[in-house]
């Protein structure tokens, strides 16, 4: 049981860690539209770099959540029925949901993302707006890279709960950023 704490634990890290990526993907984000609007409405100029870096950091901090979201159950589900189920029942359905539902769509996401990232690296792609950013492939890569962190969190929802039926841990209600804020 001690090898399924720990890589329980290993695995709740890298989750946090793409919160982390993402929170501070937020801030460049909230700081790059600041820039946007100042330098629209104040100086009257316009950059198409900096507008699509907007949407490019927005990719990250979505992409990059969905893992955090999956570690600290901060994810939408149906909790009519959940929030009545005892502890076991909610991990075993955890259990079944990341097996059939989480893993393999991972798995998904990152054999076209991954696809999707090469071919436009193999291509040379760049924004097709003068002044856009170039290496398009960047924030492409980021779709197999989220997939890939998702399906460990997925992992690390099997590990949980695991830890949940042996009577380790409870799935107690949460609030808050759980020390990202």
């Amino acid at each position: 049981m001690r090898w399924i704490i720990k890589l329980d634990e290993g695995l709740a890290y890298l989750s946090i860690f793409c919160g982390w990526v993402a929170c501070a993907a937020m801030i460049l984000m909230a700081g790059n539209v600041f820039y946007d609007v100042v330098a629209r409405y104040a100086f009257n100029e316009v950059s198409i770099g900096m507008q699509e870096m907007e949407w490019h950091l927005y990719s990250v901090v979505f992409l990059l959540g969905i893992p955090y979201a999956l570690r600290t159950d901060g994810h939408v589900r149906v909790d009519v029925f959940y929030t009545r189920w005892s502890d076991k029942t909610k991990a075993w359905v955890n259990i079944v949901g990341a097996v059939i539902f989480v893993i393999p769509f991972a798995y998904l996401i990152w054999n076209y993302g991954y696809n999707f990232a090469v071919e436009s690296y193999s291509m040379g792609e760049g924004s097709g707006d003068p002044g856009g950013l170039p290496h398009r492939w960047v924030i492409k890569s980021v779709i197999p890279i989220s997939a890939v962190f998702t399906g460990i969190a997925g992992f690390n929802m099997v590990t949980f709960a695991i830890r949940v039926i042996s009577g380790d841990k409870t799935y107690e209600p949460k609030h808050g950023a759980e020390g990202l804020a």
